[in-house]
């Protein structure tokens, strides 16, 4: 996406349809020549930041009453000369609005121009700029605590200060190449290999919180799996306080995936109630079986939920394990042992063969009881990931894929030293590392990837 930055643009940038005040921006060098034409009152003397009352005019026609906030260049959300006109919102009065602006020289925004135009005038770094984007979509205090973070810029240092430590010693192998013929050494291999050390930890310290940062960025993906009728859709009934999934006694009921998302203590769960895993000659119900099973493998936390009262230690076992052989490492199974209201002491001793292996909780999916205990449970496996606590989280695919191409850069870096290769050779590669980071806030950067970004905002922003 290329950027005219001679052109004034402009945007709705509120939502449609109708409400009480919507916004409409302008960026660019004639963006308060182009609303002077429309404005009722003189702007060549309006000071900057201030909110000035007004009509829209067309003609002599009244078109609405407004507020009018010019920003002068540079101080602005994209450096530039811009203005914000706060109408009411009726589709008719923006559009209108928006038409006159177009007849008077304004240039219609497209996706995300208005945060491109302040990542080209240095307003903020390209993973600043994502950030933006990423406040818009947050829908968990999480997810906006993370956004705000890297908005702010603390990713940012972290990334430029990795990088301008690359540089410096990428600059003194270099400098040896100019002296290779009198065999001088101004890069202490010692300090570069403790340099290397620290900034991979960093790196991959950084890569490894992408686990936890796209969950919390996307919601935590929660399956819920087990036989037909031990109660899976009563289970996500009490967990949303709503009837989204049919209950039944006829076994089989659930025949496809129901999805749906809640926020517990500021973390975003999507939960997914499966079609009761069980062998079947129904086409149909097979179908629903199989997509259970691809859920399994999507999700970060597992519900295996059994009938305690019911099922015998068996039963409970083969179906814990049957689960428990398709998950890796980083997924977390609950065994959700449901109808405890109805089981006896002698049923509820069958899940200490579990306590050791896997989190237990006891509830009533029908009662509602219990049903605390396992909200708590899911909170505390994403605040009790290592990477959660940290102050910075990534949460972005292309910047987790940049840092891991980095730390392969230096891991042949490393690895080239060890085994006593030419300065050439482990200065390409540290160059290389130092290539990746600077895709993260675009110091490198290309035409292609910068529409590619920017073409996934909104229009207005």
């Amino acid at each position: 996406m290329r950027i005219n930055q001679n052109e004034t643009i402009c945007a709705i940038a509120t939502p449609t349809g109708i409400g009480a005040i919507a916004m409409i921006r302008l960026s660019g060098p004639k963006s308060i020549a182009i609303t002077q034409h429309l404005f009722s009152r003189d702007l060549s003397k309006t000071p900057a930041n201030k909110a000035l009352f007004g009509k829209i005019v067309d003609e002599e026609n009244i078109v609405d009453e407004v507020m009018l906030v010019v920003y002068h260049n540079p101080n602005s959300f994209t450096g530039e000369e811009s203005v914000e006109i706060s109408c009411h919102a009726s589709p008719f009065i923006q559009q209108e609005i928006l038409r006159l602006l177009l007849e008077k020289g304004a240039t219609l925004a497209r996706e995300g121009e208005f945060s491109m135009r302040a990542y080209l005038n240095g307003k903020m770094d390209l993973s600043q700029a994502e950030a933006v984007a990423d406040i818009i979509a947050s829908e968990s205090a999480a997810a906006h605590r993370m956004a705000m973070h890297q908005m702010r810029g603390g990713y940012s240092k972290k990334i430029n200060d990795l990088r301008e430590e690359l540089i410096n010693f990428a600059s003194l192998i270099e400098l040896e190449l100019d002296f290779s013929e009198e065999d001088v050494e101004f890069a202490d291999r010692s300090q570069l290999f403790e340099l290397l050390d620290r900034v991979l930890e960093m790196i991959t310290g950084l890569a490894s919180s992408f686990r936890i940062g796209n969950v919390i960025k996307n919601g935590v993906p929660v399956a819920i799996v087990g036989e037909p009728n031990v109660g899976k859709s009563t289970l996500l009934n009490s967990l949303l306080n709503e009837d989204r999934a049919i209950v039944s006694d006829i076994a089989g009921t659930t025949r496809d995936t129901i999805e749906d998302t809640m926020v517990i203590d500021g973390i975003q769960f999507r939960f997914i109630d499966t079609a009761g895993i069980r062998e079947t000659t129904d086409t149909i119900e097979s179908m629903g079986i199989e997509r259970a099973l691809a859920k399994v493998k999507d999700a970060s936390i597992v519900l295996c939920m059994v009938d305690i009262s019911k099922d015998d230690l068996k039963s409970i076992k083969a179906e814990v394990m049957y689960i428990a052989d398709r998950l890796v490492e980083s997924q977390l199974l609950i065994i959700v042992a449901n109808k405890s209201d109805k089981a006896g002491e002698e049923d509820l001793k069958k899940l200490d063969l579990f306590k050791d292996q896997f989190p237990v909780v006891k509830l009533s999916a029908k009662e509602n009881v219990g049903i605390g205990e396992l909200k708590e449970d899911l909170v505390a496996f994403v605040k009790d990931d290592p990477s959660a606590a940290q102050q910075i989280i990534v949460s972005n695919l292309r910047h987790y894929e940049a840092l891991r191409k980095a730390e392969e850069s230096l891991m042949a870096v490393k690895l080239g030293l060890e085994q006593g290769i030419s300065g050439d050779l482990v200065a390409m590669d540290i160059r290389q590392g130092i290539y990746h980071l600077g895709e993260i806030t675009g110091q490198i950067t290309t035409d292609d990837l910068l529409g590619n970004i920017f073409s996934k905002f909104c229009i207005g922003k």
